[in-house]
């Protein structure tokens, strides 16, 4: 059994909806479908999420919301009509956005949520009718009725342990079941929305749920390359690689999904697939719980910008019991989480992102002064993280060398070189002047 889930772009319109009705056809174990809201037709269109977060805005402002809903209700006229299905489906979806409008409580941010979660809710309506319309008939979910309960954080919910014995009863069903992904309901029954990409969250608590052979991700691309094709010309494509570094190449900007997105489908050790809407037939890329890798191969190179590091110096530090922990502590006080920090006997470097730091950097720095007394503390913005990753590199030698060699051959200087304890990646802060440079030295070291 295969629980399939379709981004924003793979739903848009009524072309990429046939073309996922064919997919989802051609393979008798794809039982589960989730679906996004409509996203973006070509690049200066607007995703009918945002178009659902204006409308919302402006009656939470007070303002004349008419022309705000019926530009959203224009975009799911537009699906209908292309896939001739009948006109009250349309009105249908704007009695729906006007009952959820008329109906609003007094939590703000839960309004917010019950307009977001109107796009997939009513895309999933519109796929269902596609597909039953094409002769495969398939049956709309609602999540809060087949018990996909979430925390009352709205905008930012998570999955109650319960609600995972309650999915797994979709396994029984015989149609083909239309899911609409990114939201759920609370114990009391409001509307709440995971993160923005939560269908994807979506998608990987219903294969936990069933117990699913395969949780295929169908994107845009026919697989994850190696490095970033802004950067390189024709980056070689990753066939397989491991949970472990999914999450080391996500994290440093790898944008295929959010890695923390895949948990539930993680811990339950799914087999991910993504693969491309627009070219079914390629492969595409598994995210597997384990592989057996070629001896010093790398899987993949990453970079992301916004970072800074704040270096403290003290003679003796490695002496000082509790050092590292206090500064820590300042850090959590302040609640500002770190990204790595590498040491020496008399010095510590912290690296944060530089939004976290943001209005805080003052205050933070006299806490450290005072609680600290370091002997000299400073604080470097512009920084870039690069990250090599490769189940591949444990236990062989040489290859932070082939990495430091590139840097030197290419004129880049580093800032700090971090190696992770399970020996999977190596991270190197740069100058975000030398980003690219970087990863293109990298590219041509590890995959000529």
């Amino acid at each position: 059994m295969k629980v399939v889930k379709f981004g924003g772009s793979s739903v848009a319109n009524a072309e990429q909806i046939s073309k996922i009705i064919d997919i989802v056809a051609a393979d008798s174990a794809r039982r589960i479908v989730v679906v996004s809201a409509p996203g973006k037709r070509h690049s200066a269109d607007t995703k009918v999420t945002d178009l659902l977060i204006a409308l919302a805005n402006k009656v939470l402002a007070g303002e004349d919301y008419e022309a705000a809903l019926q530009e959203v209700v224009a975009r799911y006229a537009e699906i209908q009509k292309d896939l001739d299905l009948p006109e009250a489906v349309v009105a249908t979806i704007e009695a729906d956005l006007r009952g959820r409008i008329e109906n609003r409580g007094s939590n703000d941010l839960q309004f917010m949520d019950t307009m977001k979660a109107s796009g997939e809710d009513n895309n999933a309506k519109v796929i269902a009718e596609a597909f039953t319309k094409s002769g495969h008939p398939a049956k709309y979910v609602n999540p809060g009725e087949a018990g996909m309960l979430l925390s009352d954080e709205f905008g930012n919910a998570e999955v109650l342990p319960e609600s995972f014995e309650k999915l797994a009863r979709l396994k029984g069903e015989s149609e083909i079941l239309i899911f609409p992904g990114f939201f759920g309901c609370t114990k009391s029954g409001d509307v709440a929305t995971f993160p923005r990409g939560g269908s994807d969250i979506t998608g990987a608590i219903l294969a936990a749920a069933v117990k699913a052979d395969v949780y295929e991700n169908f994107t845009d691309v026919d697989s994850v390359c190696a490095m970033d094709p802004r950067v390189i010309d024709n980056p070689p494509a990753i066939d397989c690689m491991t949970y472990r570094e999914m999450r080391e190449l996500a994290y440093a900007g790898f944008g295929v999904f959010h890695d923390e997105a895949i948990i539930p489908a993680v811990r339950a050790e799914v087999p991910i697939c993504i693969k491309n809407t627009n070219n079914p037939s390629a492969p595409g890329t598994m995210v597997v719980p384990r592989r057996k890798p070629e001896h010093g191969s790398v899987v993949g190179i990453s970079s992301a910008d916004g970072f800074c590091a704040i270096y403290i110096d003290k003679y003796m530090m490695n002496r000082e019991v509790g050092f590292g922990r206090r500064l820590l502590q300042i850090l959590e006080e302040e609640e500002i989480s770190f990204e790595h920090t590498p040491s020496g006997i008399d010095n510590m470097s912290v690296i944060l992102r530089s939004d976290q730091l943001a209005n805080k950097e003052a205050a933070v720095v006299a806490r450290i002064k005072e609680e600290l007394q370091p002997d000299n503390i400073t604080v470097e913005h512009g920084l870039s993280l690069v990250m090599v990753v490769g189940e591949g590199m444990h236990y062989t030698p040489g290859m932070a060398a082939k990495a430091t060699e590139a840097f030197r051959a290419s004129g880049v200087n580093l800032e700090m070189i971090n190696q992770g304890a399970s020996e999977i990646s190596m991270m190197f802060a740069v100058k975000d002047s030398d980003r690219v440079i970087a990863i293109r030295a990298l590219g041509g070291a590890f995959f000529h």
